[in-house]
């Protein structure tokens, strides 16, 4: 399967390289960025690996999953032939505040 970053999750993604490049330096982004790579073409190798999160599963949404990449969360969708992810968040963020705040975003 094909991976794709939605324009959320993309912009999701330039959020955690400005915040971890501004806190940790350049070095530990490209780490970041590597993980988040390989966990994606994992995710496009076996895409029912990742679990269905409970938050979304309590709102209804059993159709989407997760995989956490070191401190992040990656949200994703599979529509087979394709894997659409949706959001990218730090894992000490509440998901069910996160995702609120996206619905009501202009």
């Amino acid at each position: 399967m094909k991976a794709v970053f939605l324009p959320a999750a993309r912009a999701d993604l330039h959020n955690v390289r400005r915040y971890v490049i501004d806190r940790f330096g350049g070095e530990t982004w490209r780490e970041t960025f590597a993980r988040i790579q390989r966990d994606v073409a994992q995710l496009e190798a076996f895409p029912l690996s990742g679990q269905i999160p409970a938050e979304l599963l309590e709102i209804g949404a059993p159709h989407y999953r997760q995989v956490v990449s070191g401190m992040n969360r990656i949200i994703y969708e599979i529509d087979d032939p394709m894997i659409y992810i949706h959001l990218i968040v730090d894992t000490r963020r509440n998901l069910k505040d996160v995702l609120e705040k996206r619905l009501l975003q202009p």
